[in-house]
C-alpha cells in the first residue's frame, strides 16, 4: 500500500511547478467561480401558500449557522454555539426539470418555482423523534444526510436537497446539514475554517441518528468542501471509537475539494468501511482546477484520473470506490456540480458485462447511456492530470 501511494504521490506532484501566488487570471477565475448572477436572498424561504398541482418533499435542517434576526426565516453565516433544527415543506413546481432547481423570480410562487410552503423550528428531541419514526411498515428506515460545498448559502443548501430529494422520489427522512459558508467571493480560507468548526456538531447528529433503533443506514453525500468536513467527521468518530456509528455510514463524496495526500492520511485513520467509500471525480472539473491553483498546485481528490493504473491501485487497496462521472453532464460552465443528475440515473452496475456492483471498490467510469458502470480504457501513457 506505502509504495502505490508513493506512486500516487509522484504522478500527482510531477511537472506542477508554479502557481502558487494569487495571480491575476487565478483571482478573476475565482470571481467567475463564485458567480456573478444575483443570489437567492431570505425571501426565497417565506412560507406561501401551496399549489394543488405541485409535488410537495418534506425535508430537515441541521444547522452550525446562526438563526437570522426575529422575522426572518434564514440563517446566517456566523457559528452557531449549538446545532439549529428545523422542518421545512418544499413545494416543487409542475414543470420541474430533472437536475435543476427553479429560482422565483421575485417572491416565491408555489406555481412555478421552488417554494418554502411549511417549517417549524425543531427541538433537539422533537428532530429525533420524527427522524427515528418507524417506518410505514413499522421497520427500520434509512436516513440521507445532504453536506453542501463551499459558496453556499442556507436557501442554495436547503432547495437543493429539495432537487435531488424530488428527483430521486425518495421517501426516507432527508437532512441537509448546513454549515456557516460566507457564500461570498473571496471565503474560501473563512469557509474552510467552518467546516472544522462543524465537525464536532455532525459527529453529534451522526452518533444521534446511529443510536435510534429505528434508523437504518445513514446515507451521507458531501459535495466539495463538503467532503473534507465529512471525511475529518468520520475521522474523529474512529479516533473516538464511535466504530457502532461508522458502521451505518455510506458515504458519497461528490467532487470533493480535499488534498490526495490528505484524503490518503485521512483513510489511514479511519480505516476500511463496511460499504467501500465511494469518490465522483471529474478529471475536467474547473472549480477545482483553481482550488489547486490556489492550493499550492497540489492535487484535488475529485479530478483524479481513474484511467491511471496507480489510481486504480490504490482504490481497490484502500476499498474506495472512485467514479469518473464525467459523462453525467454538467448543470453549470464549471463541470463541478455533475452529481446532482445521478438523483434519476444513479447507476446500478452491470454484472452480466462483469463491470461488478456498484458498490464494490475500484475505479470505475460511469456509462451515461444504460446508467452502468465499467473498468477505465486500457491507455498507455495516460497519468494525472498536470504531468
Amino acid at each position: 500500500m506505502d509504495s502505490s501511494h508513493a506512486s500516487l504521490r509522484h504522478g500527482v506532484h510531477a511537472g506542477q511547478a508554479g502557481g502558487r501566488a494569487l495571480t491575476p487570471t487565478i483571482l478573476v477565475a475565482l470571481v467567475l467561480l463564485c458567480g456573478c448572477a444575483t443570489r437567492p436572498g431570505p425571501e426565497v424561504l417565506a412560507t406561501v401558500p401551496p399549489a394543488p398541482e405541485a409535488a410537495q418533499v418534506r425535508l430537515y435542517a441541521a444547522t452550525t449557522r446562526e438563526r437570522a434576526p426575529e422575522g426572518e426565516a434564514d440563517y446566517t453565516a456566523e457559528r452557531a454555539r449549538a446545532l439549529n433544527l428545523a422542518a421545512f415543506t418544499i413545494s416543487i413546481p409542475p414543470g420541474h426539470q430533472p437536475a435543476s432547481i427553479e429560482w422565483p423570480q421575485g417572491m416565491p410562487d408555489a406555481g412555478s418555482s421552488f417554494a418554502v410552503v411549511g417549517q417549524s423550528q425543531l427541538t433537539r428531541a422533537e428532530f429525533i423523534q420524527e427522524i427515528g419514526a418507524p417506518g410505514t411498515s413499522g421497520g427500520r428506515r434509512n436516513v440521507g444526510i445532504f453536506v453542501h460545498g463551499y459558496n453556499h448559502s442556507f436557501p442554495e443548501a436547503l432547495f437543493r436537497l429539495a432537487q435531488i430529494a424530488a428527483d430521486s422520489q425518495t421517501t426516507e427522512p432527508q437532512i441537509a446539514f448546513s454549515w456557516p459558508s460566507q457564500a461570498s467571493v473571496g471565503g474560501y480560507v473563512a469557509d474552510k475554517d467552518s467546516v472544522t468548526y462543524s465537525r464536532d456538531y455532525l459527529a453529534e447528529l451522526i452518533t444521534d441518528l446511529a443510536a435510534q433503533p429505528n434508523v437504518g443506514e445513514i446515507n451521507i453525500i458531501a459535495h466539495s468542501m463538503g467532503g473534507w468536513l465529512v471525511m475529518e467527521t468520520v475521522r474523529q468518530l474512529r479516533l473516538q471509537g464511535r466504530d457502532a456509528a461508522i458502521d451505518r455510514l455510506n458515504v458519497v463524496l461528490a467532487a470533493p475539494d480535499i488534498d490526495a495526500d490528505v484524503f490518503y492520511q485521512q483513510l489511514q485513520v479511519i480505516g476500511s468501511l463496511r460499504t467501500p467509500l465511494t469518490v465522483l471525480v471529474s478529471p475536467d472539473d474547473r472549480a477545482l482546477r483553481v482550488s489547486q491553483r490556489l492550493s499550492a498546485s497540489r492535487q484535488r481528490l475529485g479530478a483524479l484520473d481513474v484511467q491511471d493504473p496507480r489510481v486504480q491501485e490504490v482504490a481497490a487497496e484502500t476499498n474506495v470506490q472512485i467514479i469518473d462521472i464525467s459523462q453525467a453532464g454538467a448543470s453549470d460552465g464549471f463541470r463541478h456540480d455533475r452529481y446532482v443528475s445521478l438523483a434519476t440515473i444513479m447507476p446500478t452496475g452491470n454484472q452480466d458485462e462483469g463491470t461488478g456492483d456498484i458498490r464494490q471498490a475500484g475505479a470505475f467510469i460511469f456509462n451515461a447511456v444504460g446508467a452502468t458502470l465499467s473498468t477505465p480504457f486500457e491507455s498507455a501513457g495516460r497519468v494525472l492530470a498536470g504531468e
